[in-house]
């Protein structure tokens, strides 16, 4: 079997979706080869390098795109497509991202062999957005890799110690994309956060060049936004929290959730979109749209003690069951079966 892999996302910053690709690529990488480009190519070079580079690179191998696109010309390919936020929430790119989006991804999927994506919420989006066949998209979630996981409290220490935080804190790891609602999140803290005058809300999350701004000029006393943080301290990160809050509108996935929860810290979440389907009964879920319910549901979480010892066992519980080897195998099966078609 002959497959290539579209390897753009090499050059770019790790975030959810090229997390996914290089986890998946690690597990598969002995049996395939990867093309990308000699130097990191973003925005407009990237994707022209994708359209017009590409294809003449791969010869007669299918074609593996992982992150969303894929070149046009190139009929003989499997593409990862994580969600249609670019439709359905266009305000959160600039106009060029969205316009880009929403005239290739119709086109790519009607056009290539078969759509993998992370959850039934996704598919059932693509199948209502692109007018494909349901059969020609398979739905395979994402995983949680074994480093995230309950860490003593001492090496949560160590490991934080260069990011001085407060001992107490609510985390949200994530973009500032206006999707992430953390307008609402701020809102609700200014509510929440003087009855806990210990504890902090930390933002973890980087602006990106296709996101508007989230409005985080002036943050609410006992916020604190840490920026980008590398992946190595993501474990303890989320180890040291007292929980995690992600109050997300809208999420292909929402692999946060499920590295929250395979570190063993109960978690908020939204009821909208993928969110539930991924939480199940492991997460506390509020209406993201109502700050009421945001403030309501980090109150009841920093007062309740069983219910986060609750939430944290069955946390643990659901994420075991979501591995990246899981996800690797199901996605070289139907790469497999393409390329043998």
């Amino acid at each position: 079997m002959k497959l290539t892999v579209n390897g753009r996302f090499l050059s770019q910053r790790v975030t959810g979706v090229e997390r996914y690709a290089r986890e998946v690529l690690a597990r598969c990488s002995d049996r395939t080869s990867v093309v990308s480009p000699e130097r990191a190519m973003r925005g407009a070079r990237g994707h022209l390098w994708e359209q017009s580079v590409l294809p003449a690179l791969i010869g007669g191998d299918l074609l593996w795109s992982p992150c969303n696109t894929g070149p046009l010309v190139v009929a003989r390919q499997v593409v990862t497509i994580h969600d249609c936020a670019f439709h359905d929430q266009p305000e959160g790119f600039s106009r060029k991202f969205a316009a880009w989006y929403q005239f290739l991804v119709p086109k790519l999927a009607r056009r290539i062999r078969r759509i993998i994506t992370i959850s039934q919420y996704s598919r059932e989006r693509l199948l209502d957005y692109c007018r494909v066949a349901e059969e020609k998209i398979v739905v395979i979630p994402q995983g949680v890799d074994g480093r995230f996981r309950p860490l003593p409290a001492d090496v949560v220490a160590e490991s934080l110690s260069p990011l001085q935080l407060p001992q107490r804190y609510v985390l949200f790891v994530g973009n500032l994309a206006p999707r992430k609602n953390l307008a609402r999140l701020l809102e609700a803290w200014r509510i929440v956060g003087p009855r806990f005058p210990e504890t902090s809300l930390v933002l973890a999350g980087a602006t990106s060049q296709v996101f508007r701004t989230a409005g985080l000029a002036a943050l609410p006393a006992g916020v604190i936004a840490v920026g980008y943080v590398p992946d190595e301290f993501l474990p303890a990160l989320y180890c040291g929290a007292q929980c995690f809050v992600f109050p997300s509108l809208y999420e292909g996935f929402g692999l946060p959730l499920l590295e929250a929860m395979a570190c063993g810290v109960p978690v908020l979440t939204s009821r909208v979109t993928s969110l539930p389907e991924v939480a199940g009964d492991a997460a506390l879920l509020v209406d993201p749209y109502e700050v009421d319910s945001l403030a309501d549901g980090l109150k009841q979480l920093l007062t309740d003690g069983a219910l986060r010892l609750t939430l944290s066992r069955r946390g643990l519980a659901r994420a075991s069951s979501y591995t990246w080897e899981r996800t690797a195998k199901a996605t070289w099966q139907v790469l497999a079966d393409e390329a043998t078609a």
